[in-house]
């Protein structure tokens, strides 16, 4: 691409490649992991981070006070997203490694195994197979700051941190409740999770070490340490309210661990705002181009100027206009598609309505290069619509626009002057709302990645919350549950 070449073009399949491959983040993390490992060979540790392939997989911390359900949280997230279930016991099982015989000796001497140990015991877990190639849950560690920075300084960190919470009354009443299978090491309640096997009845037991007076001092070390813990990953822990259903605490907590942390990658916005007649379309994109410095293209408007300037294609579409009739698509997209590959658009990024309509003219758009990273339905009833369009008119002197139930007329002059746009009439307004209908179904199943915006509210409120979802990250996608048998 020669940058003294004017005008300058830059292909728009460029940055949908790049964000669409993530390309920005894939080099990201794999210098950090190269600064962090600093192997004699970069080159080959390169193409062997590349070859992994497992920059997306799950590193989760599940963390809680006794009885908070960690254990049960843990194993639900392992299950739905197909990772690896660790613990502190899972760790010291192996009976090959000479790190668990090291460790395992401490605790036949009944002392404690020391934090630089547990956090090789974890590097060599983390190092096997399985965990790197699908990720992993890891259950209450770290159990101190200075785990949690020791686990940092060795390269090991994770995405995601779960920290439940419940008031301490709760966690008493839970823990008492406790019971074990000591065959399986299955955790049960006595009043919120009792199996229904009697024979599994028969064997549970009570584990050691939940009486009320045992259960409160080691709430009250779990609370000395917590807040240290947290200060060691300060942007990526979220609190979570145990004391609710349990699977109300895992929709929240599989929430949280599927949302992405906001990418440092350089972000164009491509916004595509579709929306029946009267749904604020206009407004929101102008209101999005001024906040963000994107640029607002409207198809009919720069239709018109296309007609307007009598270039060679704006002559082809000038009697289409003045006939009112639909320009065809082959046109649409020539004049659409010069527009959008000018440097303004392709640097700053654009806010795209009135094209496309249907799912054809999607795939022509998509075809050509121009494909939306964020697309907003602004939702509106019909009558709601019929109601906004024809009753609005404007002032042939001022150009003013003023709509009979929001905005009537200041005087009587202005008022009996008034005049309504031929398209706003109700029967045009509802043919135009029958096009959108019939075509709507088939564009959202086209982009799939939909957000739906209830527009019939104040315009401030509707711009809020689509700003919302075009600055945060788009969440992952949950694997898919594997099918019952």
């Amino acid at each position: 691409m020669d940058a003294t070449a004017k005008p300058l073009r830059i292909p728009p399949q460029m940055a949908v490649y790049a964000e669409e491959h993530r390309i920005f983040d894939i080099l990201q993390n794999m210098v950090q992991n190269l600064l962090m490992d600093r192997p004699e060979e970069p080159i080959q540790y390169m193409i062997h981070h590349l070859r992994r392939n497992n920059d997306e997989v799950p590193r989760v911390v599940v963390l809680g006070p006794p009885a908070s359900g960690k254990h049960t949280m843990a194993k639900l997230l392992s299950a739905r997203l197909n990772a690896t279930h660790l613990t502190p016991e899972s760790f010291l099982s192996s009976d090959v490694s000479a790190l668990v015989e090291e460790a395992l000796s401490y605790k036949g001497k009944d002392q404690e195994i020391p934090d630089a140990l547990w956090v090789r015991l974890i590097q060599e877990r983390l190092s096997e197979v399985d965990c790197v190639k699908r990720g992993w849950v890891m259950e209450g560690f770290p159990r101190s700051r200075e785990q949690g920075l020791l686990l940092q300084m060795s390269g090991t960190s994770p995405d995601h941190i779960v920290v439940l919470d419940a008031p301490d009354i709760v966690l008493l009443e839970r823990n008492m409740g406790k019971r074990i299978d000591p065959g399986t090491g299955e955790i049960y309640h006595t009043t919120f999770d009792w199996p229904e096997d009697p024979e599994v009845q028969r064997n549970l037991v009570e584990p050691p070490g939940i009486s009320e007076e045992e259960t409160g001092k080691r709430l009250l070390e779990y609370q000395r340490n917590i807040p240290g813990i947290l200060r060691a990953f300060p942007k990526i822990y979220k609190k979570i309210n145990a004391d609710q259903p349990c699977m109300d605490v895992f929709s929240q907590v599989l929430t949280f661990v599927l949302s992405k942390p906001r990418s440092l990658a350089p972000y164009t916005p491509r916004i595509l705002l579709h929306g029946p007649p009267g749904s604020g379309r206009s407004l929101q994109a102008a209101l999005l181009a001024q906040k963000y410095d994107i640029v607002n293209v409207s198809c009919g408007r720069i239709l018109k100027e296309a007609a307007a300037d009598q270039t060679k294609t704006g002559l082809l579409i000038q009697p289409y206009l003045e006939s009112e009739q639909q320009v065809s698509d082959h046109l649409v997209l020539r004049i659409l598609g010069d527009r959008l590959s000018r440097l303004d658009c392709a640097t700053l990024g654009w806010v795209l309505h009135g094209f496309p309509r249907d799912a054809e003219q999607a795939a022509l758009l998509a075809d050509a290069g121009y494909t939306p990273n964020r697309i907003f339905f602004l939702d509106i009833p019909d009558d709601v619509a019929i109601e906004r369009l024809s009753l609005r008119t404007t002032d042939p002197v001022s150009g003013e626009r003023y709509h009979s139930l929001y905005r009537p007329a200041p005087r009587v002059e202005v008022h009996e002057r008034l005049q309504q746009r031929p398209g706003d009439a109700e029967q045009k307004v509802q043919a135009r709302l029958d096009t959108y209908h019939a075509g709507a179904d088939d564009l959202e199943e086209f982009y799939q990645d939909v957000i739906h915006v209830n527009a019939d509210q104040d315009p401030h409120t509707v711009c809020e919350f689509i700003e919302s979802c075009v600055i945060r990250p788009r969440p992952q996608r949950p694997p898919e549950e594997p099918a019952s048998a």
